[in-house]
């Protein structure tokens, strides 16, 4: 690779994406050895690939999770060499807007990682500010190192972490960031620290301790969806669940999601999360509907129809 990571002024690295000049590792993985017989040392990637094939959108990120494949790969190729080969903290930080997926992303990094055995466990523990904040001096630092400690093996995940910094600077949430430094640096290679949020949010965070910034080399930016990636998500959610949509619902349903996507904000409009809502509460809207009409014929027990839709505000919860 001539360039697979670009090191910027603030320490953190930028994974180029441009393919007129890419003919290195990563393109000898995907059009050499991976497509055609996979030799079980990239087995892995191969079970990654196929699990993020299974994702609406999310293109830049797919090919982000190569590139650090093929970093990581390769750096083990030169160890082997006896070149340099240092090993790179891989904490990061995930900017994006509700439902965009970070968190199945974070999981399926966490596979990837045990498959290569960056990590001994791979597992995922999930937190939030209720999770590391205490309620007196002392009580932050030891919830937030029984948290570490969890995680250890694995990745850490902080979802809405700009919230640790929400409280000025005798708020307890501050205690949090410097425990969370603290072990970034002495445990860096024991545990990976997801840091989440949204972008405008997460660059604020960034400047309440001026450790933060450079302990994070991987930032990945999650976009929201476009209808027709929404309406793709749920037809795989109703597929999943044998159902299918009248012509009419699915009519309904991209002209609500239109309206939804200009009129909430985006920090309110939950992406993913909210199609997931509207259908799950159509479906039980189909029940009730059929329950009354007392008719259960196979049509009648696959198809949500127009009038089961539910828009109801709860929606983006």
């Amino acid at each position: 690779m001539d360039q697979p990571m670009r090191m910027k002024n603030n320490g953190q690295i930028s994974i180029v994406l441009n393919s007129q000049k890419r003919t290195s590792i990563r393109d000898t993985l995907r059009t050499e050895a991976i497509p055609q017989t996979f030799p079980l040392e990239h087995m892995a990637l191969k079970e990654i690939e196929e699990e993020l094939g299974s994702l609406v959108g999310m293109e830049e990120m797919k090919k982000m999770v190569k590139e650090i494949y093929a970093w990581i790969y390769v750096n083990k190729k030169r160890e082997a060499m006896g070149l340099k080969a240092g090993k790179q903290a891989l904490h990061m930080m995930f900017k994006g807007n509700p439902g965009t997926g970070k968190t199945t992303v974070a999981r399926i990094i966490g596979k990837l990682f045990l498959k290569m055995n960056v990590l001994s466990k791979g597992h995922l523990i999930e937190a939030e500010r209720a999770d590391l904040v205490g309620e007196y001096i002392g009580h932050t630092a030891q919830k937030t190192r029984d948290l570490i400690k969890k995680a250890l093996g694995g990745i850490l995940f902080i979802d809405e972490a700009y919230s640790l910094g929400r409280g000025g600077e005798k708020d307890f949430g501050k205690e949090a960031i410097d425990t969370l430094v603290k072990h970034m640096e002495d445990k860096q290679h024991d545990f990976i620290l997801i840091l989440a949020g949204y972008s405008r949010e997460m660059e604020h965070f960034l400047t309440l301790n001026p450790g933060l910034q450079s302990r994070f080399p991987l930032v990945f930016h999650f976009p929201d969806y476009s209808v027709d990636q929404l309406m793709e998500i749920g037809k795989r959610m109703l597929d999943e669940k044998e159902y299918i949509l009248s012509h009419d619902a699915e009519r309904k349903i991209r002209e609500h999601l239109h309206i939804a996507k200009t009129s909430l904000s985006p920090m309110a409009f939950s992406n993913g999360r909210y199609v997931r809502n509207v259908l799950e509460k159509s479906i039980r809207a189909q029940a009730m509907r059929l329950l009354m009409e007392n008719c259960y014929n196979r049509h009648d027990l696959l198809t949500i129809r127009s009038n089961d839709l539910n828009f109801s505000k709860g929606n983006s919860e």
